[in-house]
């Protein structure tokens, strides 16, 4: 048996599920205008109509493949089953920045792809959907170097390019209150910001994220702040993917506290845990770790 193969047909067959529903999200989306539901999510945060018609596209679609075993959604308290035999757990972020809708800003879909548990060390490939004038997907996997970009042009997802990070950028995208920094972390964004990094930051994880891989290199931090010790960005729906992303890009991701360590090497306690992040080039997130 080639489990290369087998793998590789797998993830194809992720893949593709993920680029159909992420066409009819982006439907649902041309219809909504960020419209608030008077419900929360499994963490409080009050629900979108949006959020919501999404979760329940991708929950559709990934019950059509017996290859899974279990999905898990940010919008969702508790893991869901999908097939007995399946052996992939799939971690998603249905609509991230969804907030920004009603400014008319691009916002995405981000996923996981386990092949087993809902562990970092599990991950075999993950993939990002970019809802913007176009709607674009990011896919990496442990079987290829690079980020595959592929855009659909209204017939069909075609490879637009791959995707990878020079070992230094000048974007700089920093997300938290910035009252709620440490005066670590400001006097850390300062010194960027003193060598010259311009200041893209959107509101929105994957448009920030996206904008510096298709630029070729920056970094994205998301701190531990006052009012959200623990970070507030979750590890398997939306940190875990993104590192990953990021390593096969040539770039790097760790952890803001626990003395920097690699995103991948955490574990969590519950799907919904939280944690400082960051995601750069090699040079930037160097820099980062620096005391």
């Amino acid at each position: 048996m080639n489990v290369h193969l087998d793998l590789a047909q797998d993830l194809d067959s992720i893949l593709h599920c993920i680029q159909t529903a992420s066409l009819k999200i982006y439907e649902i989306l041309k219809q909504n205008l960020g419209e608030y539901t008077h419900s929360t999510n499994a963490t409080g945060d009050v629900q979108l109509q949006a959020d919501i018609q999404s979760d329940l596209i991708l929950q559709e679609s990934f019950r059509n493949l017996t290859i899974i075993a279990q999905i898990c959604s940010e919008e969702q308290s508790e893991a869901i089953p999908i097939c007995s035999d399946g052996i992939y757990s799939v971690a998603y972020d249905p609509l991230d920045g969804s907030s920004l809708m009603g400014a008319n800003l691009s916002v995405g879909s981000i996923f996981g792809i386990y092949r087993g548990d809902f562990l970092p060390q599990n991950l075999v490939a993950s993939a990002y959907v970019i809802y913007g004038m176009v709607v674009g997907v990011g896919f990496a996997s442990c079987l290829q170097e690079g980020v595959q970009y592929f855009v659909y042009d209204g017939a069909q997802f075609s490879l637009q390019r791959v995707l990878k990070l020079t070992k230094q950028g000048k974007i700089n995208a920093t997300g938290g209150t910035q009252k709620n920094w440490s005066a670590a972390h400001r006097k850390k964004m300062e010194s960027f910001f003193e060598m010259g990094y311009r200041l893209r930051y959107s509101g929105g994880m994957v448009p920030d994220l996206h904008h510096i891989l298709i630029k070729g290199g920056g970094i994205f931090s998301y701190p531990a702040t006052s009012d959200a010790p623990k970070g507030k960005l979750r590890m398997l729906f939306e940190v875990f993917p993104f590192a990953f992303i990021f390593e096969c890009a040539g770039g790097a991701a760790v952890c803001l506290s626990e003395g920097f360590k690699p995103l991948l090497t955490l574990t969590p306690q519950g799907i919904h845990d939280t944690t400082s992040c960051c995601f750069g080039s090699v040079i930037e997130v160097s820099q980062m770790c620096e005391n």
